[in-house]
């Protein structure tokens, strides 16, 4: 028997022949059913009649909780998109962009391309110092960095994310200008210059209030925060005024914390953990150029940096408890983080920071959709949300171990089974090793740094 509720939903929503038509069946303990057309959930609970036409999926009594968002990931190729599907992440939002990030954004929304939703920043903007990389847009003055950012605007991008050495000047330019234009802005807090004395001896030239008080989309890394906020130290009564700051910024915050941990475990193994199962799923052209980084990493004391983790830790926690709106981002696609996997293991961290695994489950998904303004349409499961959906074996929301149990995945409407998973994880293996070197030479070039394919090492 349908429920009334579910009967009202589709006589009002539903035609009696759904083309689309999806129908999950004994979903969770109480073997409720959940109806899907046309990329939206219609109906969920009670009891559904089949659609005349569409397809029928026997769930299981497998626990639903809604796709995952990743608010911070490296996307170097087609391959990783394969990787986050089978983990249940259903939208990424990649923070150094180039001109294929944005063909591939197109190409999934068009369903010509099969990945999770990609939202995509453009290259990263940030001036000289010892942060800088290679694939970053350098702009010291605000002339530069007012010209650097309508470029991306005209190119297509909807946000910028800025980092660290931006200088005072370049950065409030930026602002203004992305301002102006509409863009969104995230990114690490600005620490202008890093002149002689800075962080040790002397503050920052461009204080952490400046980028508190620019209104970020989300401020990136806990990490990030400490070094700015705390000039390095693991003080923790100068931790939770920091704290304080934050929540009465109102700034979002992605602690990311897999990222630095997953470097401690790069150390404690002396290498070995950056070529453990599941790298495979990881780019190789940009593995190729991370080399130096892993070989950096491996002799690192791991006794100091797990020291440093766990501040890390703790402010995090003091973050959640203070009210600070966190987001979860796993920086998949660096050279220790393995796509889908990695968006796990920052969940099972923020569950040991104090997050309880609800609280956990909430941050890659009511609160991302929150930050993206998509309240009501992402991170939900009920009528009217986009059909976005993970399946688990157990519950997550209970015990978050239980995220690393997918058994389905719905995106865009589409149902994946534990055949089509599989068949996931073989493609994200498959890299396309030319056409990750032409993009990549593509983005360079589009951003004015020429990049000799012979430097990527393949």
């Amino acid at each position: 028997m349908r429920s009334l509720f579910a009967t009202a939903l589709l006589a009002a929503a539903v035609p009696a022949a759904a083309q689309d038509a999806l129908l999950l069946t004994n979903v969770g303990p109480d073997g409720h059913s959940i109806f899907i057309e046309d990329g939206v959930i219609v109906a969920n609970g009670g009891s559904i009649l089949p659609p005349e036409k569409g397809r029928t999926v026997d769930v299981g009594g497998a626990f639903v909780t809604p796709g995952l968002i990743d608010m911070h990931v490296h996307v170097w190729g087609e391959a990783e998109l394969a990787a986050y599907l089978a983990h249940g992440v259903t939208t990424v939002r990649n923070l150094s962009g180039m001109p294929f990030h944005l063909r591939m954004a197109e190409a999934i929304e068009a369903g010509t391309l099969e990945g999770p939703r990609l939202l995509t920043s453009g290259p990263i903007l940030n001036s000289p110092g010892p942060n800088a990389q290679i694939n970053h847009v350098m702009a010291a003055t605000a002339e530069e960095a007012r010209a650097a950012v309508r470029a991306q605007h005209e190119a297509g991008y909807t946000r910028i994310k800025l980092y660290s050495n931006l200088t005072g000047e370049a950065f409030a330019a930026a602002l203004a200008e992305a301002e102006a234009l509409g863009m969104m802005v995230t990114g690490h807090p600005v620490e202008g210059a890093r002149e002689e004395g800075i962080p040790f001896e002397r503050d920052f030239l461009v204080p952490i209030a400046d980028t508190l008080a620019a209104g970020f989309e989300t401020i990136e890394h806990t990490e990030s925060i400490a070094f700015h906020g705390l000039r390095s130290t693991t003080d923790r009564e100068a931790g939770e005024q920091l704290v304080a700051d934050l929540v009465a910024s109102g700034s979002p915050v992605t602690p990311t914390l897999v990222a630095h941990r997953n470097l401690v475990r790069v150390a404690e193994s002396q290498g070995a953990y950056a070529s453990r199962t599941g790298t495979e799923w990881l780019n190789p052209v940009t593995q190729q150029t991370e080399a130096a980084n892993i070989a950096a990493w491996a002799s690192r004391d791991p006794a100091y940096e797990a020291g440093q983790a766990e501040f890390y830790s703790w402010m995090t926690g003091a973050m959640q408890d203070a009210g600070v709106l966190l987001v979860a981002g796993s920086d998949a696609g660096i050279f220790t983080n393995i796509p889908g996997d990695a968006l796990h293991d920052e969940l099972e961290l923020l569950v040991e920071a104090g997050l309880t695994p609800a609280e956990a489950v909430d941050t890659a998904t009511a609160n991302a959709a929150r930050v993206l303004g998509e309240e009501g349409r992402l991170g939900c499961t009920g009528a009217g949300c986009a059909a976005e959906i993970v399946f688990t074996a157990c519950d997550p929301r209970a015990d978050i171990a239980c995220i690393r149990q997918v058994v389905g995945v719905v995106r865009n409407g589409r149902w994946h089974g534990e055949e089509d998973l599989a068949n996931l994880r073989q493609r994200a293996s498959r890299h396309d090793v030319e056409q990750i070197v032409t993009d990549l030479v593509e983005g360079m070039a589009a951003q004015g740094t020429p990049l000799d394919p012979a430097m990527l090492g393949m």
